[in-house]
């Protein structure tokens, strides 16, 4: 049976003033109409039963996010006590699905990425669970065509040829290679043989569990201890005594980049991690003078700009070029729009000089 963690967790502070400790960037509506956490269980319609996605997220998000996907169990949404990066996460959920599927095939997706179309999408997920179930121990993920020298992403360098699939090939990984310099993104763009690394996994429960107790047998071993306890009186007590024992490492680092197994699927879909507001103007159609827009607002000698409103607020930028304006009801930024890394000290700055409530 197919069963599906959909990764919640992290904060989103480059999508400031839209985004806060309470209200990330996956409990907004960037994209669309519906917030990227609804977009992400609607992605999976028809794949599985709600009752078999698993949302891990934050534990202070987890009334936010049940109030926005109620389809999806109450229990089935669950807050880690603190911030331990994807492997735990996705190592606590293969154990609780294996509890009650013991042959559970699980697809893994954070829940912040657009991936569009949604049908493409289903039918890549359904082509890679295929393949894993004639391989069981394969750990598949996808790797999106560079289509730019990003600096942001990780790569996947694609290896030995495994299938051909009328959704996209199936290689064995050769490397993975951490977020590269501009010049090194243009050799791996130029070389062919290398994707971006989109986080998106598909494997058996028991594999995924195996292989970290081949790797990291101390964090599988406190896992295990959390879900032992789950049913129990003392299942807040364990989890938040042995989550916080467990060392934070990304499911890459802690598995893929030692598994011998792995494979990358050339995606078929479109995909963006939306990391920035930078991405946001790679999704909205820009207008004649190259401006991406969300809201009422009105260009007047405006070239290159991204601006964010609500439809009852006005923006009017005149005589500007490259800047991001975004307007929430209680805080405006305007940011140079190739200067962006520099909104990683706002939030940084706001905390410094007190202004929590912003935050």
């Amino acid at each position: 049976m197919i069963h599906a963690l959909i990764m919640a967790g992290g904060t989103g502070t480059r999508f400031w003033p839209a985004s806060r400790r309470a209200r990330p960037k996956q409990l907004l509506a960037l994209s669309g109409q519906r917030t990227m956490i609804q977009e992400t269980v609607d992605r999976l319609d028809g794949l599985t039963a709600p009752e078999n996605v698993l949302i891990i997220t934050n534990r202070s998000l987890v009334d936010g996010i049940r109030e926005q996907v109620p389809q999806v169990p109450a229990s089935q949404i669950v807050g880690e006590p603190c911030k331990r990066d994807t492997a735990p996460c996705v190592g606590l959920a293969a154990l609780q699905m294996l509890k009650s599927d013991p042959d559970a095939t699980m697809v893994v997706m954070p829940s912040d990425h657009v991936i569009r179309p949604a049908a493409t999408f289903r039918q890549a997920l359904t082509t890679a669970v295929d393949f894993v179930e004639r391989n069981a121990d394969a750990i598949v993920t996808f790797g999106i065509q560079p289509t730019y020298p990003a600096t942001s992403f990780g790569y996947i360098e694609g290896g030995e040829p495994l299938e051909s699939t009328p959704m996209g090939d199936v290689q064995r990984i050769k490397t993975f290679r951490e977020k590269p310099n501009s010049m090194v993104a243009a050799e791996y763009i130029a070389s062919g043989h290398y994707y971006w690394n989109a986080g998106i996994f598909v494997m058996k429960a028991k594999t995924i569990v195996e292989a970290l107790r081949k790797f990291e047998p101390e964090m599988l071993a406190g896992l295990e201890r959390i879900e032992a306890a789950r049913d129990t009186p003392q299942a807040r007590e364990v989890f938040d005594r042995e989550f916080e024992t467990l060392p934070g490492k990304a499911i890459d680092i802690a598995v893929m980049e030692r598994y011998d197994r792995a494979a990358v699927m050339a995606a078929p879909f479109q995909w963006d991690d939306l990391g920035n507001w930078q991405a946001l103007g790679r999704m909205v159609e820009a207008d004649e003078n190259a401006n991406a827009r969300l809201g009422l607002h009105v260009a007047i000698r405006t070239r290159n700009c991204i601006v964010r409103t609500g439809d009852d607020h006005l923006i009017v930028t005149v005589g500007v070029e490259d800047l991001i304006v975004v307007h929430t009801d209680d805080a405006t930024l305007v940011a140079r729009r190739f200067d962006e890394e520099s909104l990683r000290d706002v939030v940084k700055t706001l905390e410094e000089q007190g202004h929590d409530r912003y935050l």
